[in-house]
């Protein structure tokens, strides 16, 4: 589930078998925590109530929790409590990490700037698209460093740009697309308005029509209070306190969030190491994630599954 475009460069076993698509990820370790939790509760029963176990794809840009919600997730399966794990490198190896904010809110845009061609040599006689999408570039980092306040931490990151076909041609269109990570809706809601300002201004002020399409992905994941003393309790029941990280927020996003806007609940983090566990047959890059030689690090399954199984049986006492 959730496998990435990326080209694996794993030589063990297990690698990917498909050609650039590969588990860079850990989602098939979520999974696996989440079977050997149901099969251990399923086994020992020591809870009373209902365990509903969620098998979402798309967290992260693919809308896979909205697409849950309207298949009838709730409706069908509703339930008081949640919880959430993904593997981190970089929180300490084999620690559980968890915080109020674990990660922010995701929100995507595409800019498209509408102008006229011309032959390259004779640019007066266009509307140049492409002029106006680089001012529209430059400008939009001001929205970060010179309009937000500073204590409002957010990322606005243009990854895509897309303009023309021939190197003598002003085109008649140039797109941008980015990325905007905040951990408050609202901080989110003053980059939308300042960026639908500057397409506006700018756009107009070189002859073209500058347009904005700004997506809603997901909200910052921020637990519940008592949602973050669950888990702890949990950790400390099994592994004691030095097992526990004061998890920091982290800037990707993950659409758990949404879940816990429905419910109370909790979204940790278990240090994956920096790769030192993998044996020899393995790629040469670090353990980090979306990197190609990424590999789950199997010993973090069962602190996973012992963690949510604790918390289930600590909740449905």
């Amino acid at each position: 589930m959730d496998a990435l475009p990326v080209q694996e460069a794993n030589r063990f076993a297990h690698a990917s078998k498909n050609a650039g698509i590969m588990h860079a990820c850990g989602h098939d370790g979520h999974i696996t925590s989440v079977l050997l939790t149901a099969r251990y509760l399923a086994e020992t029963k020591n809870f009373d109530g209902t365990v509903i176990f969620v098998f979402q794809p798309g967290e992260e840009g693919e809308f896979g929790a909205q697409h849950m919600f309207d298949d009838g997730l709730f409706e069908r399966f509703p339930v008081d409590f949640y919880i959430g794990c993904h593997n981190w490198p970089e929180t300490p190896a084999m620690k559980v990490g968890i915080g109020k904010t674990m990660m922010s809110g995701y929100s995507g845009f595409e800019i498209t700037v509408e102008g006229r061609g011309s032959h390259g040599a004779m640019p007066n006689l266009s509307h140049d698209p492409v002029f106006a999408a680089v001012q529209i570039y430059q400008a939009a980092q001001g929205i970060i460093t010179r309009m937000k306040r500073p204590a409002d931490t957010a990322v606005m990151s243009i990854c895509k740009v897309e303009a023309g076909h021939a190197f003598n041609v002003v085109p008649d269109t140039a797109k941008l697309s980015g990325t905007v990570r905040t951990f408050d809706d609202g901080v989110t809601d003053f980059i939308e308005a300042k960026l639908r300002d500057l397409c506006a201004n700018i756009g107009a002020a070189f002859e073209t029509k500058a347009s904005l399409h700004f997506f809603r992905n997901c909200s910052p994941t921020v637990n519940s209070d008592d949602g973050i003393e669950a888990v702890k309790e949990a950790v400390r029941e099994l592994y004691g306190e030095e097992r526990l990280h004061d998890q920091e927020p982290v800037m990707p996003s993950e659409d758990f969030s949404e879940y816990l806007k429905r419910a109370p609940g909790a979204f940790f983090f278990v240090g994956a190491g920096d790769g030192s566990h993998r044996e020899e047959g393995h790629g040469d890059g670090p353990c980090l994630l979306h990197n190609s030689s990424y590999d789950y690090n199997d010993e973090c399954l069962p602190i996973v599954a012992s963690v949510f199984a604790r918390v289930t049986e600590n909740f449905l006492r």
